[in-house]
Parts: structure tokens; C-alpha cells; sequence
């Protein structure tokens, strides 16, 4: 499937000024982004905010977008962005490491996997800090490495790391709170 051109009618189309096709783009990829902002988010309200700045975005700068890759991964960026910069407005911090720190030495074999609820799950991602939440997000859920989510978040690539697994650990304990683990 050529991805880059996928909806490249209803595309065009909001891009001349179709409210229509821009209803029919917002329908398409409203869920799948809500998801992302909720994961980033952390709560509700913070997230349908981003995604209503993020979708004002993508009809704004539509006239921009040279389907050099798909739509929907063009509206991903922009939302993944928008949680971000809306997160640094709340003063993200992230606990600086040392470079040389070697991540794989200090952290216990992983356990298998209980049966857990998407619900569960979203409970324990809601309790984790900004820092964690936003990195065991990109790299867990939305494929980033940790090249990429340094050069995102304008951090180190071994404090993106220290994060995710700082994270991975903090959802481990909450879960197991839960007796799921």
C-alpha cells in the first residue's frame, strides 16, 4: 500500500478549504491521536486539550504537508509535539545520569508478564511523573528509540534510558500494588 498517499483526496480536499473532508480527517484520526495525548497526557482533560490544539495545527499547516509520508504519521508528529512542548510548560524534569552509567548491570531480570487490563495499565502510566510517563510512552508505545526521544526532548540519549527504566520499574511496583504482577 502506498502509504504517503493514503487519503490523499480528503487531504487535498481540506486543503481547499472542505469542511467537510476536514470533519471526515478529524473522524479518521481523532481516536488513534486522543490515545497518544492521553498516554503523554496523563489525565482526561489535559489530553482532549492537546488534541483539539494539535488537530487546530494540522488544519492550519495543512497547506504544508507534500505527502512525503503518510498523513497520519505527519499528524502524529504533530500532536507528539504538542504533548511535548505543553509538558516542558509544566516544568519537566528529568533526573540527569551519568553517561557511563551502565543500565543493564543494576536492574533485576524481567518477570513474565501477569494477564493485565488495558485499564490497569492506564491507572499505573496516570501515577507515573511527566519525565517517565513521556519517554516510557514514546519508546514503549509509539516506537521511538532513544536516539530519536533525546533529540526530542533535548536530553541525553542515557538519561532517555534511565527514564524508561526508571519508568518500567515504578510501573512494576504500581502494578504489583495492584496484585497484578
Amino acid at each position: 500500500m502506498d502509504y504517503a498517499n493514503q487519503h490523499r483526496e480528503i487531504v487535498e480536499a481540506c486543503q481547499s478549504g472542505n469542511r467537510r473532508a476536514q470533519n471526515q480527517l478529524y473522524n479518521l484520526y481523532s481516536k488513534a491521536m486522543y490515545n497518544i495525548c492521553y498516554r503523554m497526557m496523563g489525565n482526561q482533560m489535559e489530553a482532549e486539550d492537546v488534541l483539539q490544539n494539535s488537530f487546530i495545527d494540522v488544519f492550519t499547516k495543512l497547506h504544508t504537508f507534500r505527502f512525503q509520508s503518510s498523513v497520519g504519521a505527519w499528524i502524529k508528529r504533530i500532536v507528539i509535539n504538542n504533548c511535548i512542548n505543553q509538558i516542558k510548560k509544566r516544568k519537566l524534569t528529568f533526573e540527569l545520569l551519568d553517561d557511563r552509567y551502565d543500565f543493564a548491570e543494576n536492574h533485576p531480570p524481567e518477570k513474565p508478564q501477569a494477564d493485565l487490563s488495558v485499564e490497569q495499565i492506564k491507572q499505573a502510566m496516570a501515577n507515573l511523573s511527566d519525565g517517565y510517563r513521556v519517554v516510557f510512552s514514546l519508546y514503549l508505545l509509539e516506537g521511538y528509540d532513544h536516539k530519536e526521544i533525546a533529540s526530542i526532548l533535548k536530553i541525553s540519549e542515557a538519561t532517555s534510558k534511565s527514564q524508561f527504566s526508571r519508568a518500567k520499574a515504578k510501573m512494576r511496583m504500581l502494578l504489583e500494588k495492584q496484585d497484578v504482577v
